[in-house]
C-alpha cells in the first residue's frame, strides 16, 4: 500500500539563493524561561551527634547553608575492620537508603560483626544528586560474652545468654531460648545478639549453698561497656550486676564488696534494690520490663538503667581494681 504522504527534506531552494537561515527565535524565548535547578552541596555529617546503641545507628547531619530545594536525602553505609577508608581491595559494597526526608535516619537492625562502619549521605533536588558527604567512620567494637555453664550453681540450667533456676539441679542440656546482650564500647554501646551450641558441660562447684550464681565468660578490664537483661515473667528473685573473678564460692551479688548488683523480689510485690558490701538500697520506682547495665571501667563508674525508657535507676561509684566478670544470680526464694 502506498504512503498516504511523503515528507520531504530538500529545501526550497533556487540556484540564485546563496545561503539558508533558520529562524529558531521561538524556541530560544522557551528555553530561556526554563528555571534550572543548581546541583546540592555536599551535606556535612555531625559526628557528634551520632549514635551507636541497640543495634541500631543513628546519623546525623546538615546541608552547609540552607537549600530549599532540597527535596530527600540519600544514606549509605557499608561495614569495615578499617579505622577510615578501607583499601580498595577490602572494601565492601555500599548499601544504599534512599528518600530520607529528614536530615537524620536510625539504621536499625544491623549486626555489628566488624569493628566499624563508614557511612556518608548525599542530597537530591527534584532534577539531580549532589556530590557526596565526607564519609564518617562509626566504631561498633563490641564487648561480647555468654554465660559460663561450667561454673555455675548446680541449681541453674544455663546455656549461651540464658540461665533459669533448675531445682533437681544439674541439667544444663536441654535447648533453652537465648537473652539478649549487647554492649558498648567507646562512647557509643551498641546491642549483639547471642547465638550458638550449649557449651559443654564440666564442673558445675564453682558455686555452692545459696550463691545461686552464674558469671559472663568475658572479662572487662577497661572501657566501657553496655548490656541488657530481660526476665521471664514468672521469675520470682534475681540480681544482676558484676563482680571481680574472685568472688567466694558461697558469697551472694551485693554482700561483698566485691560486688555490686540490683537485686528484683517479685513475691508478694515487686520490689527494687541496689546491693553491694552486704548493704541494701530499696529503690521506690517500678522494676521495669529489662534492665540495661552500663559500665565504665576507667571511669569507676556502675549505672543501672531502665532499657526501655533509658532512665537511670541507680550508680555505684568506686575504683575498680580488678578486671570485672557480667553476675547473674537466679532463684525461686527470696534472699
Amino acid at each position: 500500500m502506498a504512503s498516504a504522504f511523503r515528507i520531504s527534506l530538500k529545501p526550497e531552494v533556487s540556484d540564485s539563493m546563496t545561503h539558508l537561515m533558520v529562524d529558531f527565535t521561538r524556541e530560544r524565548h522557551a528555553l530561556q524561561t526554563v528555571k534550572f535547578l543548581p546541583v546540592p552541596k555536599a551535606p556535612v555529617i555531625d559526628l557528634a551527634a551520632c549514635l551507636v546503641i541497640d543495634n541500631c545507628i543513628t546519623v546525623s547531619w546538615r546541608m552547609p547553608e540552607e537549600d530549599s530545594r532540597v527535596d530527600h536525602f540519600i544514606l549509605e553505609y557499608r561495614k569495615t575492620n578499617f579505622d577510615g577508608l578501607a583499601r580498595v581491595k577490602d572494601e565492601q559494597s555500599w548499601e544504599l537508603i534512599d528518600y530520607i526526608k529528614a536530615t537524620e535516619y536510625t539504621l536499625s537492625g544491623l549486626k555489628f560483626d566488624t569493628k566499624y562502619i563508614n557511612v556518608r549521605v548525599r542530597a537530591c533536588n527534584k532534577a539531580v544528586a549532589g556530590e557526596y558527604s565526607d564519609p564518617v567512620t562509626l566504631e561498633t567494637k563490641a564487648f561480647v560474652f555468654d554465660l559460663d555453664n561450667t561454673s555455675s550453681h548446680l541449681n541453674l540450667k544455663v546455656e549461651d545468654s540464658y540461665v533459669e533456676w533448675e531445682p533437681t539441679g544439674g541439667k544444663g542440656q536441654e535447648k533453652v531460648k537465648g537473652k539478649e546482650n549487647k554492649s558498648r564500647s567507646g562512647a557509643s554501646p551498641k546491642r549483639t545478639s547471642i547465638g550458638g551450641k550449649a557449651a559443654v558441660k564440666g564442673s558445675r562447684d564453682r558455686f555452692a549453698g545459696e550463691s545461686y550464681t552464674v558469671l559472663g565468660n568475658n572479662a572487662i578490664e577497661s572501657g566501657q561497656h553496655y548490656w541488657e537483661v530481660r526476665a521471664q515473667k514468672d521469675c520470682k528473685s534475681y540480681s544482676v550486676g558484676v563482680a571481680y573473678k574472685t568472688l567466694g564460692k558461697y558469697d551472694q551479688l551485693g554482700k561483698t564488696n566485691i560486688s555490686w548488683c540490683i537485686h528484683v523480689n517479685n513475691w508478694l510485690q515487686n520490689t527494687l534494690a541496689a546491693k553491694h558490701n552486704n548493704k541494701t538500697k530499696t529503690l521506690d520506682i517500678p522494676v521495669p520490663d529489662r534492665l540495661g547495665v552500663y559500665c565504665n571501667f576507667d571511669g569507676g563508674q556502675l549505672t543501672f538503667y531502665n532499657a526501655i525508657s533509658k532512665v537511670p535507676l541507680y550508680t555505684f561509684r568506686m575504683k575498680f581494681t580488678q578486671p570485672l566478670l557480667p553476675a547473674f544470680m537466679v532463684s525461686i526464694q527470696n534472699f
